[in-house]
């Protein structure tokens, strides 16, 4: 990719304009990273790309980008340009095109801000990006306050840099005026809110995200149910690591890397309806959440559509909110339904919900070591073979369709999966028995 990259901007300069590298590829170079795309700033204009690729995608040509293909990338080529007002926090009225110096003046953080001459290796920084690099420091470039006010989701990507940037920390008056905007960022469209989010879920330093999103106050605008967890308290012998709150913190902190977008997403909400349905029974002394897992389900549901979130997505993590309270019975399930239980395609990241769900507060893990057991015990065989039986054997033998066909064939394929019927033919002498 850097190649290619390279090769076009020799391409630029060939025909007598300046080409850089800028923003977040200089960065990720800079930290000894592979950059996951490579943009190229010019002073040509949108027309004069064009001319030396005629093919490329123009949709950005307002703003003055192209997207030009090379072998198997795609690279966003941008003319230097200054930004006129900013009147709905989310884009400018106009542009103009301008030099790289003023260029680097309108971009959000200062670590995002320099170029590099892929040539050369040189950096041309304007904005003391290199230097805040060095010291892991996220600062915005001149006064923070007019860049988020230009840029309300600049708020969500200060904290997504400072979560996905190891070891990055947000400069006082940036954070500053995080803070005292935070509450706008609801001017910004859930879809764009949504994909900031799932980037700071999916880092593996994704707690420290989930605690600046609470002390910035950006959760309290974007998901405020997350914040009503906090003095939920819960029963000391089950739960002696604190409220709710703490609870799901240390849960997020307990997951594997590379965990899921649904599993980070059933954590943060798998307990969510517990303020709504707390009680205490003076006579046992004894904290209850009767039904926050159905509840639970109900209100995760709504989060999810509130954020745009795919139906796949809300979907599983609608289900695993829903079924945590189920583990607890799994040593008490007839195997057949346990089969069916370990069966769907969620179960892995449930399971994982359950085990950080249990390590986090009373460190039983006795549920989750007879999963992993039967999950071995299972493994030379589908969980859920081919039935022996189908509707068909039933119309042969006089039967209408109807209620009776599904329940019928339930319990044939009960006794499959618990090795009662072993053959088809067991299985139709069965039937015919059973009529």
């Amino acid at each position: 990719m850097r190649e290619e990259a390279t090769e076009i901007v020799r391409n630029i300069r060939a025909a007598g304009h300046e080409a850089l590298f800028n923003g977040g590829c200089v960065r990720d170079l800079l930290l000894g990273k592979e950059p996951k795309d490579i943009d190229i700033a010019t002073s040509a204009t949108p027309d004069e790309i064009l001319e030396l690729y005629p093919k490329a995608n123009t949709i950005g040509a307002h703003f003055g980008v192209v997207l030009v293909k090379s072998g198997d990338h795609y690279f966003e080529i941008a003319t230097f340009r200054e930004d006129g007002d900013y009147r709905d926090g989310r884009r400018p009225n106009s542009v103009r095109f301008s030099t790289a110096e003023r260029d680097a003046q309108r971009r959000d953080f200062t670590v995002n801000g320099m170029f590099l001459d892929p040539e050369t290796e040189e950096v041309i920084d304007y904005v003391g990006g290199k230097a805040d690099l060095e010291t892991r420091t996220l600062r915005a470039i001149g006064d923070p306050v007019a860049r988020f006010e230009e840029d309300y989701l600049r708020m969500l990507r200060a904290v997504r840099f400072a979560t996905v940037l190891e070891g990055f920390e947000i400069e006082s008056e940036t954070r500053d005026a995080l803070c005292r905007l935070s509450a706008k960022i609801t001017e910004i469209s859930a879809e764009r809110i949504r994909e900031e989010l799932d980037k700071i879920w999916l880092s593996p330093n994704r707690v420290s995200g989930f605690d600046l999103l609470a002390d910035s106050g950006l959760m309290k605008a974007i998901l405020p149910e997350i914040l009503e967890l906090r003095g939920c308290e819960q029963p000391p012998q089950w739960h002696p690591e604190g409220d709710v709150y703490v609870h799901t913190r240390i849960m997020l902190d307990l997951l594997e890397p590379d965990a899921s977008l649904p599993l980070v997403l059933s954590v943060l909400f798998h307990d969510i309806a517990k303020p709504a349905t707390f009680s205490y029974d003076p006579d046992e002394d004894r904290i209850r959440f009767n039904g926050h897992d159905k509840l639970g389900a109900e209100m995760t549901r709504g989060i999810l559509r509130r954020l745009r979130y795919s139906n796949e997505i809300v979907d599983a993590v609608c289900g695993g909110v829903e079924r945590h309270m189920q583990f607890k019975d799994v040593q008490k399930m007839r195997t057949s339904k346990l089969k069916r239980f370990m069966a769907r395609e969620t179960f892995p990241d449930e399971l994982e919900l359950h085990r950080v769900d249990c390590e986090s507060s009373n460190g039983f893990t006795d549920n989750y070591d007879f999963l992993k057991e039967k999950e071995e015990e299972f493994a030379n065989e589908p969980l859920i073979p081919k039935p022996f039986l189908t509707g068909r054997d039933l119309v042969k033998r006089g039967w209408k369709p109807g209620p009776k066909f599904g329940k019928v064939l339930r319990e044939a394929q009960d006794l499959q999966l618990e090795g009662r019927l072993e053959t088809r033919d067991q299985a139709l002498d069965w039937l015919d028995d059973r009529i």
